[in-house]
């Protein structure tokens, strides 16, 4: 009897310590897969188109479409903006 129950006791250790390694190496996996964007996630959404500018005062009416044209030109430049992008909001300038 006393052979039986150490080899129960041995086996009940060694299934404790092989589930707690387990546990271990799969919290440390987790905690890494956390700090990793996953590759499965939904794409992030396009940037918003610029925000539009405040109205003007009417004496600055034309300074302040020409400083709007220079900045939607810079934006459009460095990529922020597509040709579309920058030939709707310069529509947009021109008309108000």
């Amino acid at each position: 009897m006393p052979g039986l129950l150490r080899g129960v006791a041995r086996t009940a250790v060694v299934a404790g310590t092989a589930t707690a390694v387990s546990n271990r190496v799969s919290r440390r996996q987790a905690g890494r897969w956390a700090q990793q964007e996953p590759a499965y996630a939904e794409p992030a959404a396009p940037p918003p188109a610029a925000p539009a500018p405040p109205p003007a005062a009417p004496e600055d009416d034309m300074s302040a479409r020409i400083a709007q044209l220079k900045e939607l030109g810079e934006l459009k430049t460095q990529g922020v903006l597509s040709e579309a992008e920058f030939e709707t909001q310069k529509a947009r300038i021109l008309s108000s």
